[in-house]
């Protein structure tokens, strides 16, 4: 005999209209044709100095969260910071990609290609709007990827898809299904060329998706980088998170670990904002455990990117920061050259 309550949640299951829910129809990106240039072997840099790995507080500093493009951290007890860090930057190590396979493991894969691949990622990235840890993750699988295995010229873009696919699920809440990725291409690759893909970065990969990246540093650092300054936290942020995305545009950026390219970003980041004022603090060297000359090199390469001196041609992320929700970041200006003695030992 069924009860009076159970014949109600029959009748009103009955009247349910189930439906699937569907990302909303993007409009297509394609990729286009990758061009071939000579390479160039850049030397490995310098490791970071353990001992400066733990970060001072400030009980100040009010932490900021941004829409989309956060640099905001949870909170951490304190007493778990060295530990979290030493085997970040033990991570960073274990799970980089190698610094020349270009020269060494590709043999149709041109620096140039990868630039454009990583542009074109980035559009694709900013039409699902998607996370910047997945863009971030998506590059380092790229690379870690073409550290061992040659891939042709015309798989490029699916590794590119595949890798960002396989990022997405890892970040993101709801991320884009295979048949979307497969779409941004103009179907150039099948659904199941898509899975074939995914299957085998993730056997290169030795399932370890987890590596740090530049934004995993970023995140912690945010407040310490704009201390002590008027300026809005929100402007300083974006400008350190456009610099970020400009890195993974240029292949010689890969000679740094993760967090020597986000100490690098926020001391550029604030030479931009306050030129006059040393971009580098006792905190910021206590925290980030470098000093200014250990930065000096990837701060250079940062600032010609920035003023276009490098991968000029490529718009997509320059584009994506002179929008409103960004400050513009992507127009402030610049002085030409950083002095020198910014990068001595104060």
């Amino acid at each position: 005999m069924e009860t009076r309550a159970a014949s109600k949640r029959k009748a009103n299951a009955a009247t349910i209209v189930i439906v699937e829910k569907q990302h909303p129809k993007r409009q297509r990106v394609v990729l286009g044709e990758l061009s071939n240039l000579p390479n160039i072997i850049v030397p490995e840099t310098q490791n970071p100095r353990k001992e400066k790995l733990q970060c001072r507080k400030n009980p100040n500093t009010k932490k900021q969260s941004l829409t989309n493009n956060t640099l905001s951290f949870p909170q951490i007890d304190e007493s778990h910071v060295f530990e979290i860090f030493e085997y970040l930057h033990a991570m960073e190590r274990k799970r980089r990609p190698m610094i020349d396979y270009v020269e060494k493991v590709q043999k149709q894969v041109t620096t140039t290609m990868r630039t454009i691949l990583v542009d074109w990622l980035v559009e694709v990235a900013e039409e699902y709007k998607l996370l910047p840890d997945t863009l971030h993750l998506s590059v380092s699988y790229i690379d870690r990827f073409l550290s061992v295995n040659p891939v042709s010229k015309s798989r490029l873009q699916l590794l590119g898809v595949s890798s960002m696919l396989i990022a997405a699920k890892y970040e993101e809440v709801d991320p884009p299904r295979v048949d979307a990725f497969c779409n941004i291409t103009d179907n150039t690759y099948h659904k199941a060329e898509v899975v074939k893909m995914e299957a085998d970065i993730l056997k290169t990969l030795k399932f370890e998706m987890g590596n740090p990246t530049v934004n995993t540093f970023l995140r912690r650092f945010a407040d310490v980088a704009s201390e002590n300054q008027k300026t809005p936290n929100l402007q300083i942020e974006f400008l350190i998170g456009y610099l970020a995305e400009l890195s993974l545009l240029d292949y010689d950026c890969l000679i740094f670990l993760p967090s020597i390219l986000a100490a690098s970003a926020i001391f550029l980041a604030r030479f931009i904002i306050w030129p006059e004022v040393h971009p580098w603090t006792s905190s910021l060297s206590e925290c980030l455990g470098y000093t200014p000359a250990d930065l000096k090199e990837c701060v250079l390469i940062l600032h010609d990117l920035y003023l276009s001196r490098k991968a000029a041609s490529f718009k997509a992320v320059r584009d994506k920061y002179k929008q409103h929700k960004f400050k513009y970041v992507a127009n402030l200006p610049s002085p030409p050259h950083v002095p020198s003695y910014y990068f001595e030992e104060q």
